[in-house]
């Protein structure tokens, strides 16, 4: 069986933990977790398809079940909470919660990649290494981003970033960075993208006071879809975002780093009834 610890989703464990089960213990079927930890043999084969999910009463009948030991049953727990947690706030506070296992190996990795999207100027230090060759004048880094950051974020900043790969010391001892673009991957946190999201959606509007209007472009357009308007507008944001990076990759003398933000979202509720406008009085 898997080590706990390299899991986030309980309902994958679960999976893998039956799996394994059933292949070496014929018996072992969801009746008989059913009887061992005390519901209905049909849920149980819900929360084993990640359909529904165990309640908090039931979890340490889990956590015995899978065999866990103290420690590993507080993680499974968190992997529950995890699970269930609905807002930003909740998700954030327990995956930082199962991060804080920090005597995994696995955990150490994902928490920095997790610290890199939780601040804005990792990104554009990342981007200034690749424009300027630096060695070890942190406060010229700080300075050179927009705004600009203290003397102490730019050396944490250009750390993590060593920490993760993103960049290395060449021979002559300059950081330059190992690939040229970097991507999430289908499997990451998607709460560690809301952050980063909101700490860039911040710094657009913090651009329209502090940067000048000729060296920038933020612009709005309001306007009605059905779900299928709905559905292409976000294909063409997708065309655009993918046509971006391939002008950037086309660009030789590259002089500065850009942050470009697209976004599209409600500012109303759904109408019942489409094909026909209703008056109200």
């Amino acid at each position: 069986m898997h080590d706990i610890y390299c899991y986030y989703n309980y309902h994958k464990y679960l999976s893998d933990f039956y799996s394994e089960k059933k292949s070496s213990f014929p018996y072992f079927s969801y009746r008989y977790i059913g009887q061992k930890v005390g519901i209905d043999h049909g849920l149980v084969v819900k929360i084993f398809q990640g359909k529904r999910h165990v309640s908090a009463r039931a979890i340490p009948a889990f956590a015995a079940l899978l065999g866990l030991s103290r420690r590993k049953s507080e993680y499974f727990e968190l992997m529950v909470l995890y699970g269930k947690a609905k807002t930003d706030s909740l998700i954030k506070h327990y995956f930082e919660k199962l991060l804080s296992f920090s005597g995994v190996e696995e955990h150490r990795v994902e928490s920095d990649k997790y610290e890199f999207y939780q601040k804005w100027y990792y990104t554009a230090v990342r981007e200034i290494l690749h424009l300027h060759r630096f060695r070890d004048d942190y406060e010229w880094l700080a300075n050179m981003v927009e705004p600009a950051i203290t003397l102490t974020e730019a050396k944490k900043a250009v750390a993590l970033l060593e920490r993760l790969s993103f960049i290395k010391r060449n021979d002559a001892g300059f950081f330059e960075l190992t690939s040229r673009f970097i991507t999430t991957g289908p499997q990451w946190r998607s709460i560690a993208i809301r952050s980063y999201q909101k700490e860039v959606m911040t710094l657009a509007m913090q651009a329209i006071d502090t940067v000048p209007k000729e060296e920038r472009d933020i612009s709005t357009v309001t306007v009605t879809l059905d779900d299928t308007g709905f559905a292409q507008a976000r294909d063409r944001i997708a065309a655009l975002q993918k046509e971006l990076v391939e002008i950037s990759a086309a660009c030789k003398r590259v002089n500065r780093a850009y942050q470009v933000n697209l976004q599209i979202f409600p500012i109303t509720k759904k109408c019942h009834s489409p094909e026909k406008e209703t008056a109200h009085e």
